[in-house]
This record gives structure tokens, sequence and C-alpha cells, in this order.
């Protein structure tokens, strides 16, 4: 594909890939952009199953976590479980602020104070700066995930000129775990305690009976995204004036931790 992607042939592309399977699509993604793809994941079921798909699509695929400072240990720990049984090469994204520079300025409550803030500071930022040069963003969200997101296409070219990939925009949670059950991969340690979208601790709380996946995100707060997956739909996106923030792959641990009991 042309280094400019024409945005009709991005959206047939996108039709066609709707009775496609995700395999398929990254197959696609990876193929047309490389090296110039990256998938971003937070160590969610979504972003957990497109990395264990790519292992054998395309393992030399970056991937990136957002380290905001504020995930749950139990985030922190997956991510270093995972990095050991996939042999994942993860690179961490962090603020453009040392943290305790971070805190000084805003103080360590501002996901409380101020939340469109703490993310574009801690998330949004971090991600402009590692999507320059980058054609191709491979994400997992979902259509059934929330109501903000039930118009979402499989590929989409932003107004940036980047490509955006959600090769499982038409799975549900049931294809998730499946997948994830057929596959013995793990779960998320909070998934079993009501979590169904897991962002940063202050700011996430367990779902209720009846609530879409993402309610217990800054639950009411009137705030559904955190911001990141507006990054690119401008023509002319804003970045800011910092060094990249990408920090060398995060270690894995020194002895391989146990497999769960349940493979999920």
């Amino acid at each position: 594909m042309a280094a400019a992607p024409d945005r009709a042939e991005i959206e047939r592309q996108g039709i066609a890939f709707e009775s496609g399977s995700p395999e398929e699509i990254l197959r696609w993604t990876t193929t047309s952009f490389a090296p110039d793809a990256l998938l971003t994941m937070s160590f969610q079921h979504e972003g957990v199953v497109i990395a264990h798909m790519l292992r054998t699509i395309a393992p030399e695929t970056p991937v990136l976590f957002i380290d905001t400072g504020y995930h749950f240990p139990e985030t922190l720990a997956y991510r270093d479980r995972l990095q050991e049984l996939f042999g994942l090469e993860v690179r961490n994204l962090t603020s453009v602020l040392p943290r305790q520079e971070f805190i000084a300025q805003h103080g360590d409550d501002l996901w409380d104070r101020d939340p469109d803030l703490c993310c574009q500071i801690n998330k949004v930022e971090p991600m402009q700066l590692a999507l320059r040069g980058v054609k191709a963003w491979i994400n997992g969200r979902r259509r059934d995930q929330a109501g903000t997101r039930l118009g979402m296409p499989i590929v989409e070219l932003l107004g940036s000129g980047l490509v955006k990939v959600n090769p499982l925009a038409n799975w549900h949670a049931k294809t998730t775990w499946a997948y994830m059950e057929a596959h013995q991969i793990p779960p998320h340690p909070l998934f079993e305690q009501g979590y169904a979208s897991i962002g940063c601790h202050p700011c996430t709380r367990p779902i209720l009976a009846g609530e879409d996946d993402r309610a217990g995100r800054w639950a009411g707060r009137g705030k559904t995204e955190c911001g990141l997956h507006t990054i690119g739909m401008a023509a002319a996106e804003p970045a800011p004036a910092a060094a990249d923030p990408t920090a060398a792959p995060t270690p894995a641990p020194t002895a391989p931790p146990g497999r769960s009991d349940r493979s999920s």
C-alpha cells in the first residue's frame, strides 16, 4: 500500500473485513504497514488476544504499554507474567513529567480533581509522541464495550493520515473469553472480582449486573473515554514539545511465574 493511504480503499477494506477473521486483519495490517505498525495494550483481555495472535503472524510488531503510575498492582504483575509466557518485548510509555515533578505541579489527586487533565498528561501525550512516524495503530476495542463504540469501523483512516485497526471490533466478550480458554491464556487477576474494563485503580470499579463493560470507568463523572481514541482524528494533531518517553523494554521476571490453575 502507498505511503499515503487512500480513504476510499481503507473504507472498502474495512467493509470487506466485516466477514474476515482478526488474524486476516492483522496479516493485512502488518504486511501493508510494517515496520511502521504497532499494537497498544493495557493488558486487558482483548489486547492480550491480539498480542497472542501476533506471535505467529508478525512477532516483530512493537507492543506498547502506557504506564500511568496509577495501574493496579495486579495489572503490572499480569503484564510481567504474560511477558514471560508469550516472550513479549513490551515498551513502557510514561509521562514526559518525571513522577515527582508531576506530583509537585499537580498533586497526587489530579485524577479526582481533573480526570481529563490527568489522562491527558499520563496517557494521551505519551501516546501522541509514540505515534510519530507510525502508519498503523492496532488496538483492542470492541463495539459492544460501550455505546460510544457501537459505530466503530474495523479499519479507519484518521484525519492525521494514521490508519487505526480494530481487529476485534465485531467480537463479543464471550468470543474473547473462548479464545483465551482455547489457548490456555490466564485471565487478568481482577476479572473474576467483577472488573470488565480495567484502567487506573483510582478511576475503576467492578461493574454491576446489567452494566456495559466500561461502566466501571470514571463512574459517576460523565466521562467514558480517556482521550486516547481521539488522537489523530484532527487533520493536524498537536504534539507536546518533549523528547520521546519510550523507555527500554520492561524486564521479564527472573524466574517464570506459576501458571494459573484455570486457563482462560
